[in-house]
């Protein structure tokens, strides 16, 4: 039967289920951007030269820029059309991802990764607004549940499929690779319907500023705190800054008759306990994942793209559970679901912090399974409930504010276990330090990374200082993952006294 002759109730699930397919591929892209250049890094710094600090911004300057621009990024789409902005943001990505195959240098990389971070911000609020906008309210939270899993999926296929990409060919075709999904990506989102607000919102210019500088200044400060420290005036000054111009945004918003964010929607429960959630799901999801990352390829020694692999099975338990989440939500309410994701999130943070040197891969596994869980019952809930909380014709800031927190979160999870973990291999290895030579003392005083590869050099004389350094890391990744699961758990407590009980 030609299409044309459907009915129009199944022609509009149809197109509501290929708006799905085509938003949750294009949110899968932009994480997946995001997490495949961890594994890259090693590449470009042999290819390009690049430094340590040059190496950090090729993965900040992405971040930085997303975080920054994806609530004004949102407002756009409300405001000139959701698939509009989708198509305009893949646009940027693809041009932007393509043209390190042309010039390579650490300075342009670093640039063309800022820009790609510039359409990852129109691309990743638009995905989520068009599903809350075309899916009626019975569907809408299975949609977000899927939507919230494809998020955190991305993560993982970014990192597999850079390591199987370099296992054959050089960094670039990481980047083809990235480059020809968006291409694809692009022409598929011209045949999803259009979506706007009914009432076009104004803009907000001096707001969009506003969120832009405090934003993108608590990240910057964030990303600074595991290389200068928490009291560094760089990181200091990146905070206050941030601050005063996140006061000076509410300010402003609390003047005007058509904001670009309502601040008032924090006050309410719902809204205000699901974006501290989210906040706190992912600092704890990130911060997780540099520490297990350190523990898979320096501990057990695995290769990047089998420590990659290693990972994976943090999506199986996650996406089933996220698609079920939303139905649990309608029964017990959002405090009780969310709750239990945190407390089970944080269980499975301090079971992480209980590897030894001598731990093998299953004990890696089972706390990245209970993990899984804890997420899976905590993202689908939170992203719902933002959405829920806000007016139909700001859906599109609605998803900027659950993807600036995620971002937040995430800057915030990585300063807290970078540093952690620097200062707990330090105190371990601070004593020893003394009785070294001036050969021995540099490296181990860098890493356990800087140490193997002195001990490669050397021989096997020097395994015992190799033995220490690892029980050093293992030491501060132990530290490290018990402040990340108290940080959840007093997440968990906040939230249940925060966030609203079964509705009626």
């Amino acid at each position: 039967m030609d299409s044309t002759q459907l009915p129009d109730d199944m022609k509009a699930r149809l197109s509501q289920r290929w708006t799905l397919v085509v938003a949750c591929t294009a949110v899968t892209l932009v994480m997946g951007s995001l997490a495949s250049l961890y594994t890259v890094l090693p590449s470009i710094a042999a290819d390009t030269g690049a430094d340590e600090v040059q190496l950090t911004w090729v993965v900040d300057g992405y971040t930085l820029t997303l975080a920054c621009l994806v609530l004004p990024a949102g407002a756009l789409g409300d405001r000139y059309g959701r698939r509009g902005t989708l198509i305009v943001g893949l646009l940027v990505f693809v041009l932007a991802t393509a043209f390190p195959l042309l010039v390579h240098d650490p300075v342009t990389l670093i640039a063309s990764r800022a820009v790609a971070g510039a359409g990852a911000a129109l691309v990743m609020p638009s995905t989520l607004s068009l599903l809350t906008a075309d899916f009626p309210p019975s569907l809408r939270g299975r949609a977000v549940g899927i939507w919230a899993a494809s998020v955190a999926v991305g993560g993982a296929a970014g990192m597999v499929g850079a390591g199987l990409l370099l296992k054959y060919w050089s960094w670039l075709s990481v980047f083809i690779g990235m480059a020809a999904a968006g291409a694809v990506l692009l022409g598929l989102a011209f045949t999803i319907p259009e979506s706007r607000a009914e009432r076009r919102p104004a803009l907000d210019p001096i707001g969009s500023a506003l969120v832009v500088a405090g934003i993108g200044l608590i990240v910057y400060g964030a990303t600074e705190v595991p290389i200068r420290g928490w009291l560094n005036p760089v990181v200091i000054g990146s905070f206050g800054g941030g601050i005063a111009a996140m006061a000076g945004f509410s300010a402003v918003e609390l003047r005007l008759r058509q904001p670009l964010l309502d601040v008032r929607l924090l006050a309410r429960r719902g809204f205000g306990s699901a974006t501290f959630a989210i906040t706190v799901t992912f600092a704890a999801m990130f911060g997780a994942f540099l520490l297990l990352v350190q523990h898979l390829q320096l501990v057990l020694g695995y290769a990047p793209l089998v420590s990659a692999f290693a990972i994976t099975p943090l999506g199986g338990p996650m996406i089933v559970i996220s698609l079920v989440s939303p139905r649990l939500t309608d029964r017990f309410g959002m405090r009780l679901v969310t709750v239990a994701g945190l407390a089970i999130l944080a269980a499975g943070l301090f079971g992480i912090g209980l590897q030894g040197i001598h731990s093998d891969y299953l004990t890696v596994l089972w706390p990245l399974l209970v993990m899984s869980v804890g997420l899976g019952l905590c993202m689908a809930p939170t992203t719902a409930a933002i959405v829920a909380d806000t007016p139909l014709e700001k859906q599109g800031v609605a998803a900027a504010v659950n993807d600036a927190a995620r971002e937040v979160g995430a800057a915030f999870g990585v300063a807290v276990a970078g540093s952690v973990l620097a200062a707990g291999y330090m105190s371990r290895i601070k004593p020893l330090l003394p009785g070294l030579t001036r050969q021995e003392r540099g490296p181990v005083s860098d890493s356990l990374a800087a140490t193997q590869e002195f001990a490669h050099r050397v021989g096997p004389s020097a395994q015992p200082l190799v033995d220490f350094t690892k029980a050093a890391l293992i030491h501060g990744i132990t530290q490290a993952s018990v402040v990340l699961a108290a940080i959840t758990m007093a997440g968990a407590v906040l939230v249940a006294l925060w966030a609203p009980g079964k509705r009626p």
